[in-house]
């Protein structure tokens, strides 16, 4: 069985459209499948389209969580309730097209254990969101030991193997990337073209995409932690050195140096470089207070399954 894992927040615009074409897809490969569709904390009309599309499609779960957890924690609950041998993670704003699908099945038959889809093209994605996403991946995989595909989102198919090693991170602060490149397993991609939104807007702001990279590096690497030794033993040779020279050029003209505006560009460069610094350490020490209180990732309100 196959199991399609959807995460919804205010997508009533694209509810029909998105099963219309995924349960089209579906039916043409022939495989047994389910549907989960993930509710997080909508506040429009989507649970109640969700609702009305399970009582036209066989197989659809509908998963409606207590509140809004974000996306990574909804994707994290269909993928505890998802089912089938193998799972695949797509959205609902259709960009990711469902046609894709038996590609994936067929690499899946053929004994890779994940599938990606790669995208070729984001020019639909806009100049800022596209170009910042390549420099995200560059950074990143500087950075990390994980090595993320570039160009690659959630859109993939894991077999059940994958799905349970997933499952067996326990993380509350999810980068769901990084989490599925960890586990490994034999992978392919699948390139493909992405489309424009079918409707509604991206829940995703550049705070919002500044925020999440932040969340992926500091998931995966402590090196921005040791970064700032090297930032601290830089500073304090040139201090050195910088006190070296006003002590020569006193003994040498005899007079001091006059330095008041001097003095406060450094007092506050330093000043500043210690704020950085400590903000790099509240990352992780925020991280580590998060985990320690191992809160659950969501609180499931109610499933909805389809009656017999």
């Amino acid at each position: 069985m196959i199991s399609i894992v959807c995460p919804f927040y205010n997508e009533q615009d694209v509810v029909e459209a998105f099963f219309g074409r995924l349960v089209r897809v579906l039916d043409d490969t022939g495989e047994e499948f389910e549907i989960i569709c993930v509710n997080d904390g909508s506040t429009d009309n989507t649970l109640l389209g969700l609702l009305a599309a399970q009582g036209r499609h066989p197989g659809v779960r509908v998963v409606d969580l207590s509140r809004n957890y974000g996306k990574e924690a909804a994707l994290t609950a269909g993928l505890d309730i998802a089912r089938g041998d193998a799972v695949i993670p797509i959205d609902a704003d259709l960009q990711d097209p469902p046609e894709l699908i038996a590609q994936l099945i067929e690499k899946w038959r053929e004994g890779f254990e994940v599938v990606l889809a790669q995208r070729v093209d984001r020019s639909t994605d806009g100049w800022f969101k596209s170009h910042s996403a390549g420099w995200f991946y560059r950074i990143h995989n500087r950075l990390a030991n994980v090595q993320l595909a570039e160009n690659v989102g959630d859109f993939r198919l894991m077999d059940r193997c994958v799905v349970e090693a997933v499952r067996q991170l326990p993380e509350r602060r999810r980068f769901m990337k990084g989490i599925f490149a960890w586990v490994g397993f034999r992978t392919t991609a699948v390139e493909y073209v992405r489309a424009s939104r079918l409707g509604g807007a991206s829940k995703f702001s550049g705070w919002r995409l500044w925020n999440l990279a932040l969340e992926g590096i500091t998931s995966f690497s402590t090196i921005p932690l040791r970064v700032w030794t090297y930032v601290g033993l830089v500073v304090a040779l040139a201090s050195l050195a910088y006190g070296a020279f006003i002590v020569a050029y006193t003994l040498i003209h005899g007079a001091d140096l006059p330095g008041y505006g001097s003095l406060l560009v450094t007092v506050t460069f330093l000043g500043g470089l210690q704020l950085i610094g400590l903000g790099v350490i509240g990352e992780y020490l925020g991280r580590t207070y998060t985990e320690s209180k191992q809160r659950p990732i969501y609180i499931v309100r109610k499933i909805h399954e389809q009656k017999t």
